[in-house]
């Protein structure tokens, strides 16, 4: 006889108020190719189904769902290390979570492009000079015609 796990009958405590907290992590991930505006990328883990990715989003972030699509991403074994033993990385699987009722999800611009030039007397303009400073000290000398400086003449 298989001898399986034994789970207690009563639990001290009232049931409504416990908490049960997911064992899965969703990772939100900007995707490579260009996507619907009412399509997000998730990398999830592999024992999570379709059903799981749903249920977890409408009850603990309250999201409509609309459809969920999976896909396993296999990774290569191509890399070897330095025993020249062949690495690989992990499998993953992806999702793609459809909203609903019209709505669409757009990444925030978490580094805004700044309009004007730093103040003077700032970091940020001491940076600046610094890295036009050496551009200009490794412009290539018109004088050598297009010969590397390593090259001696």
């Amino acid at each position: 006889m298989a001898r399986r796990a034994l789970y207690p009958l009563f639990q001290m405590g009232n049931p409504q108020l416990r908490v049960f907290r997911p064992n899965f992590f969703l990772t939100l991930v900007r995707p490579g190719k260009e996507l619907p505006p009412d399509t997000v990328q998730f990398r999830i883990p592999m024992e999570m189904t379709k059903c799981d990715v749903r249920n977890y989003l409408e009850n603990i972030y309250n999201v409509p769902v609309g459809a969920v699509r999976t896909r396993i991403q296999y990774c290569t074994n191509k890399k070897r290390n330095h025993l020249n033993q062949r690495v690989k990385r992990p499998d993953y699987k992806v999702a793609y979570v459809q909203l609903a009722q019209q709505q669409t999800f757009e990444f925030p611009d978490i580094f805004p492009k700044k309009d004007g030039k730093p103040e003077e007397g700032s970091a940020e303009e001491m940076q600046q000079m610094f890295l036009d400073d050496e551009k200009q000290r490794q412009k290539p000398d018109p004088r050598r015609g297009g010969v590397t400086e390593w090259f001696g003449l």
